[in-house]
This record gives structure tokens, C-alpha cells and sequence, in this order.
């Protein structure tokens, strides 16, 4: 049914409009400051005859309340960067298809459903969030020692009932800017727990993002995300046309732990703080594709981590780690077929790092298989090499690699830093594996197993 257009060329314009009583679209003329936040009753949309120069204001709170079946476009929103710009209200079971489109947006933008909220089809559509501090609101995800602060798109189905679902399309949206992260996540999307409270992605495209938790170093118990798919989420298609950069300590960069059909990663992953990993999987990702590099420069931060769930196929371009305890691939979980086009690079040495909400001590390896991390095949068109002193490159403790294909070499460059380490009842082919160590040994056997030696060489 076509709705009436009502132009609006001011803040009584609106007000009125707003009461009218029947929905309508509301036609923003010009730019509006709003001394409190306003609310569009169920089926009125807010539209601006042109984002640029239709500008919505907030100067004192939140901005935008959404009530169900609302549409939002073509608008600039400015609100207080740690308050709500646009915003979900609790109260209908249904709250119908929220639309926002085309939107140039100061502050949060947070679709939440509580408790009494049962569906919710969202769709976004063009959506760049300038600046935001997401880091206070109280809903956040628990999990592995972790609490997860909200991002500044956030969406989140906080209610845990059996019949409770958010379906979700997310197109095009960029977060923050090179150097001027947002505050808190980037982009988050949660379910209320893995088995209740489900939200059904359909596509996340985004251009870049960037963001910081802001967290002291030494923090245990708190990340975030640069793009977080958190539990409670089946995301069919994430897509990256932009660099995802993080800046802070405990920023993964990319980080779920739902499910991911498929992953792609077309531009730079990045990550600048101390315990921010490239990407940690501790959901069930099919395929992932980084075809840009990733380039991690914290203490402690770690190209990919998988500690639990799985990943059928991971495909990067490269890896390259600069802070000690900077691990260049490390694997705890059974996963497919790992693929590195060009070289795994560690430059650091021993260092602290988050793992499961603990701080703790590790090398910057370039590959590490611990126990429980099973690795179907291992690809590698470069080298793998590390620059750190007392690291191992190629290390399986406790951990299996069924097959093997390294193109390069396996390269310890450090003083006391071995090649290759095989122990703890791990186990591993060597097949055609050359390695070198400049000042420590080639192959270290120390209670693994190498199941095939032939056309192994250490120089």
C-alpha cells in the first residue's frame, strides 16, 4: 500500500507529523537540531531529499527511536558519539522490516531485541558510522573468559526464547576511517547463545572498517572486534571490499564464534594493538579467503588462531607478524585445508599474549599445531620463516598435520631458534620439507612422530 509524503522543513513540522494517524512518509527538507529524541510510530518512515544536506541532530541523547515496519533514508544523524543515533524499542512481539538506507551516521546504531521481541527482519543498505563509543552498553556476549563490548552497528538478539529470530541482509556499511577508529567493535551481530536467540544472516558486505576497544593493556576479560559474528549467528555470505583495521589491545580484527558459510576478505586485514589477532575462529567457518595480506604489529598479536569449531577451507595471501609472542598460524581444533599463496613471516621472539581470557607466554612461531589442533593438509607457496630469537617456525607439540606441500623453505633466522620441532606426540610428514636454522637446529624430534621423511632436507 503507498503511503502519503508529508514534507518536513522543521522541528514543529516534525513533531506534527509525527502524530499523525496514519503511517506516512516523512520527508526531511532540510537540516533539523532535535533538543530530545524522537520516536516513528509503527509504519512511518524518515526519509531526506538529500543525505547532504538533510541533517538530523541530536545534541543531547539518543536520536532515533524505531518502533517496527519503519524505513530510514537518505539522512545524515548526528547524535553524541557514546549515544544511540538510531535505535530498536522494546514492546511488540513483531517489529516487522526495519529499513536503513543511504545514511551518514554520528553515534550508535543499535538493533536489539529483548525479551518480548520475536521477530525482526532488518535490511541495510548504505550505511557509514563516522564516530561512535559503543564501549558502556550492558548487553554483551559471554563466553571463553571473555565479554564482548557492543560495536558501533550493532545487532543483537537479546532475547533467549525458543521462537525468537532476527533475519538480516547488511549491505554496504563502512565504520570509522583510517587512524580515527570508532570506539568498541566495529561491526557485531549476536545471537542470544548458540542454541537460542538465533539471528540468520544472509550477507554482510562492508567497506572499511575501523575500530578500538581502548583497553589497558593487560586486560583479561574484555575484546572486541573490528567484524564480530558472535554466537547465536548463521552468516551466509561476509564479504570485505574494504581494509578491516584494529588498534587497540585484545581488537581481533575478524572473529566469530557462529557459523559462516563463507568468508572473504578482498582488502588489508590489520591490527596494530597488543593481543589482536588477524582472524580467530572459534566457530564453524566453510570457506574463508583472505586474498589481501594480513599484517598483525602488537605484542602478542597473532595472524589466525582457530581454537575451536572449525574451518573446512582457509586460503590466505600471506601472514606477517611483527610483536614477540606473535604467532603466525596456530591451530587447537581439527580444521580442513590451510592455504598460504605466498610466506608466513614472524619477526618477534617470546612475548604476552591473550589466549581464552588468560594472559600467557608464547613464541612467535610461524606454524604451531598444539594438542586437539588437527590439520588436514598444510599448503604454503613461500616460505615460512621466523626473525625472533628462541622461536621454533614450524612447530607441531601435541598436534597433527595429516599432509604437507611447502614450496619454500622453513626458515629460523634467530639466535637459538630451531626450524622444525616435532614433539609431545605430535605428528607430521616432512615430505620434500627443506629447513634451515642460522643459529639453532634444523629438526628437533622430541617424543613426535615424522610419518614421511622422503626428499626431507636440512641445510
Amino acid at each position: 500500500m503507498n503511503q502519503s509524503s508529508r514534507p518536513v522543513a522543521s522541528l514543529v513540522g516534525l513533531m506534527s507529523a509525527l502524530s499523525e494517524a496514519e503511517p506516512c512518509v516523512l520527508e526531511l527538507q532540510t537540516s533539523v537540531a532535535c533538543p530530545h529524541s524522537v520516536t516513528l510510530p509503527p509504519g512511518f518512515s524518515l526519509t531526506g531529499a538529500d543525505k547532504d544536506r538533510c541533517i538530523l541532530s541530536f545534541g543531547n541523547g539518543d536520536g532515533i527511536g524505531l518502533t517496527a515496519d519503519n524505513r530510514v533514508a537518505n539522512l545524515t544523524v548526528i547524535a553524541p558519539p557514546a549515544a544511540r543515533a538510531i535505535y530498536t524499542q522494546a514492546g511488540l512481539a513483531d517489529l516487522g522490516t526495519i529499513t536503513l538506507d543511504n545514511l551518514a551516521v554520528t553515534g550508535q546504531v543499535s538493533i536489539i531485541t529483548h525479551a518480548g521481541t520475536d521477530k525482526l527482519n532488518l535490511v541495510v543498505d548504505g550505511l557509514h558510522i563516522a564516530a561512535c563509543d559503543a564501549r558502556r552498553y550492558s548487553e554483551q556476549p559471554q563466553k571463553y573468559g571473555v565479554n564482548v563490548y557492543q560495536g558501533a552497528l550493532t545487532v543483537y538478539n537479546f532475547n533467549g526464547g525458543a521462537n525468537s529470530r532476527i533475519t538480516a541482509s547488511l549491505s554496504n556499511v563502512s565504520v570509522g576511517a583510517k587512524n580515527a577508529p570508532v570506539l568498541g567493535s566495529g561491526i557485531f551481530v549476536s545471537g542470544f547463545g548458540d542454541q537460542s536467540g538465533l539471528v540468520e544472516l544472509d550477507t554482510l558486505t562492508t567497506g572499511a572498517v575501523h575500530s578500538t576497544g581502548m583497553l589497558p593493556y593487560g586486560t583479561a576479560d574484555i575484546i572486541t572486534g573490528g567484524v564480530f559474528i558472535v554466537y547465536g549467528v548463521h552468516a551466509r555470505r561476509v564479504e570485505h571490499l574494504g581494509e578491516v583495521v584494529t588498534y587497540g589491545v585484545n581488537d581481533m580484527v575478524l572473529d566469530t564464534w557462529g557459523t559462516v558459510d563463507t568468508w572473504i576478505a578482498h582488502a588489508p586485514v590489520v591490527s596494530y594493538g597488543p593481543s589482536g589477532i588477524g582472524f580467530v575462529n572459534f566457530g564453524t567457518v566453510g570457506d574463508f579467503l583472505a586474498e589481501a595480506e594480513i599484517v598483525t604489529h602488537g605484542l602478542g598479536a597473532r595472524g589466525f588462531n582457530q581454537y575451536d569449531g572449525t574451518v573446512k577451507n582457509i586460503r590466505f595471501k600471506s601472514i606477517e607478524t611483527f610483536g614477540d609472542g606473535s604467532i603466525g598460524i596456530q591451530v587447537s581444533k581439527p580444521v580442513g585445508t590451510i592455504t598460504v599463496d605466498g610466506s608466513v613471516t614472524t619477526h618477534g621472539s617470546i612475548g604476552n599474549t591473550l589466549v581464552k581470557g588468560v594472559n600467557m607466554q608464547l613464541p612467535a612461531e610461524a606454524f604451531s599445531a598444539k594438542p586437539g589442533g588437527i590439520v588436514e593438509q598444510l599448503i604454503v607457496g613461500g616460505n615460512l620463516v621466523t626473525h625472533g630469537a628462541k622461536v621454533t617456525t614450524y612447530a607441531v607439540e601435541g598436534g597433527k598435520v595429516n599432509a604437507i606441500d611447502i614450496h619454500g623453505e622453513v626458515i629460523a633466522n634467530g639466535q637459538g631458534s630451531d626450524a622444525i620441532l616435532v614433539a609431545d606426540k605430535g605428528s607430521t610428514p616432512l615430505t620434500k620439507v627443506h629447513a634451515r636454522a642460522q643459529a639453532g637446529k634444523a629438526l628437533v624430534e622430541a617424543g613426535g612422530e615424522i610419518v614421511d621423511r622422503t626428499g626431507f632436507s636440512a641445510g
